[in-house]
């Protein structure tokens, strides 16, 4: 069954595998727990500290993603900051935090551990009840840190739950980042909903948590938009309307599936959709878009557009009057991917296998890499062709065979692959992205069974949300 392409009824993933695949499954993971400990972080090279290329050796490549996803995991579980059990915005390998941050969590990307660690309960890296435990430990944090009108801020440091600046100004409420946050919420109250009594009183504070966002307060007093920050000592001046198309079609869904606080479908339409004007048709390579995606030369942004609003939201079936989203993801994966093999630019270490531009890390610092003369910098992000297994199962196989076999003594650590590499610079790294470690989980996975968007959209809210915004789903 190419999963891939077809749905599975959420009961699937509720009443669980047979003793038997769950045996054979926890013998595969403990004989991939051993080969990683001994072979890829054992033998390193005392003078470099990397690992020995030879170590790498060749396994199946159903093995090789389970490596991927149980390694990728454990950032989110072993190494999540340790009072709010939340996920660390960033992981440095050297100790070198310049911000003194390294205990300072991520609203957006703790949504994605959240669903990761779903991923972890399925392929038996941990039990059930150790996951309700570390859930219920973080719906306690998140209960209690600062929150405005319902909304989280971008960064919260661990110990406190004070919000960390993200910037001068936006010192309150992230609106996008919580709408990252919720997604991942949704499918734990999903997953969690009509278990034990512990798992639905886990459900229902989840549930709570939900209602009390207020999306219609960021439209800032009834604007046909949704405005991004707001701060309780500089309130809207950071000014900032969301609109397509990038990353964020995720919020207008949830701001629209709000039981408590529902937008009006004219605040996407004319918001979002920007009365229309998000509609496009440019082409690349012989791949076609139909939105424009905001400042991309015509090539598609960078590729966690294609990922952070599709964890939980299912783009095989879905459409409205401005795309088929499936199709849209997809193409923009493809031009990526070919924009890499074809290499006008030059880049050393470029090529069919070698793909993947997205935000990440740079020589520079934070950057948002894409196709096109402009933001193609020579940086390789992993999570970007990793992520997009979903869009394109045999491009994204070749990369992760490469990255690990080929590169891995250079960029594969204990979370797994490092956020960036460039082969152009010499320029390998060791550090962790939340928000970049995350989708590589969550994608293969959907990639693999379809968990996450299952779960996610067989929320009644969610379906709700989308008709009322008109969108088919089937």
């Amino acid at each position: 069954m190419d999963l891939t392409y077809e749905k599975i009824s959420p009961a699937f993933y509720f009443t669980g595998y047979s003793a038997t695949m769950k045996n054979l499954r926890l013998y595969t993971l403990f004989a991939l727990i051993v080969f990683s400990v001994n072979c890829c972080v054992g033998n390193k090279d005392k003078t470099t500290g990397k690992n020995s290329l030879s170590e790498f050796k060749k396994i199946s490549d159903d093995s090789l993603l389970t490596l991927v996803q149980y390694r990728t995991f454990q950032y989110f579980w072993d190494g999540a900051e340790p009072n709010s059990g939340m996920a660390r915005e960033r992981f440095h390998v050297d100790g070198i935090y310049t911000e003194n941050d390294m205990n300072v969590v991520t609203s957006g990307g703790s949504g994605f551990g959240l669903m990761a660690i779903l991923v972890g309960v399925e392929r038996d890296f941990i039990t059930r009840d150790e996951a309700v435990t570390r859930f219920s430990r973080i719906i306690e944090f998140l209960k209690h840190a600062d929150r405005f009108h319902g909304a989280w801020p971008h960064w919260i440091y661990g110990e406190t739950g004070k919000a960390k600046p993200f910037s001068p100004k936006d010192n309150g409420a992230d609106i996008v980042e919580t709408a990252y946050l919720m997604q991942g919420l949704l499918a734990v109250r999903q997953y969690f909903i009509n278990g034990s009594e512990r798992e639905k009183l886990l459900a229902s504070e989840i549930e709570k948590l939900w209602k009390e966002v207020e999306w219609t307060w960021f439209t800032k007093g009834g604007e046909n938009v949704l405005y991004w920050h707001w701060s309780p000592n500089y309130r809207w001046e950071m000014n900032f309307a969301v609109k397509g198309y990038n990353e964020c079609l995720i919020l207008y869904i949830l701001a629209a599936s709000s039981p408590t606080y529902p937008i009006r479908p004219a605040v996407y339409h004319e918001g979002w959709a920007r009365s229309g004007a998000i509609s496009t048709h440019s082409s690349k390579y012989g791949y076609s878009l139909a939105l424009k995606h905001n400042d991309a030369e015509d090539y598609g942004g960078p590729l966690f557009w294609a990922h952070y609003s599709y964890l939980g939201l299912d783009p095989r079936f879905l459409k409205d009057k401005y795309a088929d989203y499936w199709q849209e993801n997809k193409n923009q994966t493809l031009i990526n991917w070919k924009w890499c093999m074809q290499n006008p630019k030059k880049f050393a270490g470029y090529s069919e296998d070698c793909w993947g531009l997205s935000a990440s890390y740079s020589m520079k610092g934070y950057a948002a890499h894409a196709p096109g003369e402009t933001n193609d910098l020579g940086v390789i992000t992993p999570s970007a062709a990793l992520s997009s297994f979903p869009y394109t199962p045999e491009q994204s196989m070749n990369a992760m065979k490469h990255f690990y076999y080929n590169l891995g003594n250079k960029i594969w650590g204990e979370y797994g692959f490092y956020d960036a590499f460039s082969d152009q610079n010499n320029w390998y790294p060791q550090r962790y992205l939340a928000i970049d470690q995350g989708p590589v989980v969550i994608m293969i996975e959907n990639y693999r069974t379809g968990l996450l968007w299952n779960l996610f959209m067989s929320s009644e809210d969610i379906q709700n949300g989308l008709k009322l915004l008109g969108f088919i789903a089937d």
